[in-house]
């Protein structure tokens, strides 16, 4: 997964018709200031905005328990009926199965994304819990978030290296260079869609949890002045791969797919096999879901690379714009769906600001880069997930590297 490109071009050449301004023409320290001045205009981060934050946690229970609702009902309903015709069971199992995962994701997007981030750290007297101090710390992963992925591996990989690394080759999620197995290998394009397709129903626990170890691993490794990692350690018989077997995999495998199927015990050894087949799909719908958010975020042919790191803050503004892509936006319902990574654009600006903050930002950063003359990426999460698969399985040519 973690192979480089063999070649990659130099120059952007994405803008063949010029509409847009070339990276080296641009006023970045103009930039930076028209940036700097949406800061310095929103108000302090205050109570509402917490409020805001809370809506969409509950928002997000309420799928998970409305789900786990209803696989009890069903459960219940077929043991006093002594069985349910499949035809009736099992299209109420994918709803059920549907909203655990929309939950399932909210947790990570809507509430765990901007907490790690330092969102809310602001607000006057917030709860410790909800602060990046405190939030999914030690024993606290349990209960706030626990998900495949340890979250200190998780802030690392994306608060510190993905965002301040865009488009670099310390990116750890640039998907093209991470497919290079894929885009360079003699397999039939079909099957490379299949492939493609299938990791994206399972990508979290074969690709985030293992790469977000292995990045945090190399951390330490460079501090030490050691070799590092360069491919995942899956083997439980590597110390790595202990780790991340012990620590990432088994806890949440065990969770969702062995103590909560446990609980339906009482009502038969059928219910216990519905419930853990209905926790499976929700798994796998949970992953494509984010999959779909997140992934195409920054992916596409059309989405730049960068061949040195940036060299002022106006230049890391420009990178962030150039490198990042919009979906459509509208109301919390719209955005609860996307994850409020639809706003991606103004998170890669600005990372620590609390959800509702991107609302209100949007028409703002649009207008400067228009000033700018800056292309401003927003389109259909679908036709942009479309667009990343072909990068994928290299039907579209490499990402585009400025040679700067």
């Amino acid at each position: 997964m973690g192979q480089k490109p063999e070649e990659i071009d130099e120059i952007a050449i994405v803008d063949k018709e010029h509409k847009y301004a070339r990276y080296e023409d641009v006023d970045k320290e103009q930039l930076e200031k028209d940036i700097d001045a949406i800061k310095e205009a929103m108000p302090a981060v205050n109570e509402e905005d917490f409020q805001h934050l809370l809506k969409l946690e509950r928002w997000g229970r309420r799928f998970t328990f409305s789900g786990i609702a209803l696989i009890l009902v069903l459960s219940i309903v077929e043991l006093a009926l002594g069985g349910l015709s499949a035809y009736i069971f099992w299209p109420l199992a994918i709803v059920a199965a549907l909203l655990i995962s929309t939950g399932n994701v909210s947790r990570w997007a809507n509430t765990t994304h901007p907490i790690l981030h330092g969102g809310y750290d602001k607000v006057p007297n917030i709860p410790e819990r909800y602060t990046k101090k405190y939030f999914a710390k030690g024993a606290r992963r349990y209960v706030d978030w626990m998900d495949w992925i340890k979250p200190d591996a998780w802030s690392y990989e994306h608060n510190i290296m993905h965002h301040y690394h865009l488009g670099e080759d310390d990116d750890p999620d640039n998907v093209e260079r991470n497919l290079q197995w894929l885009i360079q290998s003699k397999t039939p394009m079909f099957i490379r869609y299949v492939i493609v397709y299938s990791f994206a129903g399972m990508w979290k626990y074969l690709y985030y949890a293992p790469n977000t170890l292995r990045i945090l691993a190399n951390k330490k490794l460079k501090e030490e002045h050691k070799k590092e990692i360069t491919d995942f350690e899956l083997s439980p018989r590597t110390k790595g791969g202990l780790e991340l077997w012990m620590e990432y995999l088994l806890p949440y495998a065990l969770l969702k797919f062995v103590v909560f199927p446990a609980l339906f015990l009482p009502l038969g050894l059928t219910a216990v096999f519905n419930a853990f087949i209905i926790m499976l799909i929700a798994e796998f719908f949970a992953n494509l879901h984010s999959f779909l958010v997140i992934v195409p975020n920054h992916s596409a042919e059309d989405i730049y690379m960068f061949s040195e790191p940036h060299k002022s803050t106006g230049e890391f503004y420009l990178r962030q714009i150039m490198g990042s892509v919009n979906y459509n936006t509208g109301s919390d319902a719209i955005d609860f769906a996307h994850g409020f990574l639809n706003y991606q654009i103004e998170h890669h600006l600005f990372p620590n600001m609390p959800l509702s903050y991107y609302q209100k930002m949007q028409p703002i950063v649009k207008d400067i880069c228009k000033k700018h003359n800056l292309e401003y990426r927003q389109e259909s999460v679908f036709k942009r997930a479309l667009m990343t698969i072909d990068l994928m399985v290299g039907k579209t040519k490499l990402l585009r590297v400025y040679g700067i």
